[in-house]
């Protein structure tokens, strides 16, 4: 059975006006097109939708039947149309992106809030997280994008550069590193040590970049893990030891009268991306947002 839209929008609009003259008007098309496709709609079911007299077109019981059901189908055919005409201009979409919970707070809202103002009908939903859990959304396709490090094994996501953190320390101001001119990364070696949890791509790329330089910090002794960066922030705060994170903190560190300072030999930095699934495609809306994103930032 080959029933096309053609047909049913045919059989519906002689329905409806009851000629062929006024279907054919209103289709844009001639009475013998509009009459042959409504013919092989009645072969195609194997029913007559019409009684057809000199100057009579009635419909069937069949026909009446028939009517509510193509009626809807041409009518959900034509919303879904609309309805992608509409995604593709912009008038409408959602946009979810995950993003550690610095870039959540301190790089983000701007962003959306211009966002938004150029285009008021697409919602964008932020989710803020660990920077392990922005990998996993993006994986998983809870999300369509998001903002972090993707690890460089990484077969199924790819990253678009937004931005350079570089690896820096956040001591508490009575901290005796903080007297130092210059501070290296063997200056850690005996200090307690807070920061990011194993696995976390950021501590990944720290402990890589360290390894090598021939550098090792006591990370599975002398690390206090812990998931958000504002409790680390915090638990330095408190005087609970030397934090090692990244200069997307130092805003929020320094309001906190935190001293920030980068390690020499070597300086260390990592690429902040906007990350995609490889094998996803972005919806007109997500896609817009990233081209935003990707020239807002650079």
């Amino acid at each position: 059975m080959d029933i096309t839209l053609k047909q049913l929008r045919a059989f519906v609009t002689v329905a409806n006006l009851g000629q062929f003259t006024l279907a054919a008007d209103r289709l844009g098309s001639s009475q013998s097109a509009v009459s042959t496709l409504v013919r092989q709609l009645e072969q195609n079911l194997k029913l007559r939708l019409f009684d057809r007299h000199t100057r009579l077109l009635r419909l069937t019981q069949a026909g009446m039947d028939i009517l509510p059901v193509a009626a809807r189908a041409v009518a959900d055919i034509d919303g879904m149309v609309e309805s992608s005409r509409e995604l593709n201009a912009l008038r409408r979409g959602k946009v979810s992106i995950a993003a550690g919970t610095v870039q959540a707070a301190l790089m983000l809202p701007q962003l959306v809030n211009a966002f938004t103002r150029l285009y008021p009908d697409i919602t964008v939903a932020l989710h803020d997280v660990a920077e392990i859990a922005v990998l996993e959304q993006v994986t998983n396709s809870s999300v369509d994008l998001g903002i972090g490090t993707v690890p460089e094994d990484d077969t199924e996501l790819m990253g678009t550069r937004l931005t350079t953190d570089e690896f820096l320390i956040v001591l508490h101001r009575d901290d005796p590193l903080v007297r130092l001119r210059e501070i290296r990364w063997t200056d850690l070696v005996d200090r307690k040590l807070i920061g990011p949890h194993r696995g976390n791509p950021i501590r990944d790329r720290l402990e890589n970049e360290l390894a090598r330089n021939g550098i090792v910090l006591p990370f599975d002794k002398a690390m206090q893990e812990v998931a958000l960066p504002l409790t680390i922030i915090g638990m330095v705060e408190g005087g609970l030891g030397v934090a090692i994170m990244t200069s997307a903190v130092t805003r929020l560190a320094t309001s906190m009268g935190l001293v920030v300072r980068t390690p020499t030999e070597p300086h260390i930095k990592r690429e902040v991306s906007l990350i995609q699934k490889r094998t996803r495609s972005l919806s007109p809306a997500a896609r817009r947002f990233r081209d935003f994103l990707l020239k807002s930032v650079h």
